[in-house]
């Protein structure tokens, strides 16, 4: 069975990926003739909350450091 560490890495993996795929759907939608707007304002939106979310899986996973 997987550690909760495990999970939490695979899951950042996943999130990772789906962001930079989405750079590459945003670009070439937006390349496009006349492309879709409302398409690419949600996939911007999707990528942001993508962004917090790794965000927040990488600081679970860095533990803090009292300096």
């Amino acid at each position: 069975m997987l550690s909760d560490r495990d999970t939490l890495l695979r899951r950042l993996h996943e999130f990772r990926s789906e962001h930079r795929d989405l750079d590459t759907v945003i670009v070439r939608l937006s390349d496009q003739a006349g492309p879709d707007q409302l398409a690419v304002q949600r996939l911007k939106k999707r990528k942001l909350v993508l962004k917090d979310e790794i965000a927040r899986l990488e600081s679970l996973l860095i533990p803090n450091s009292i300096a």
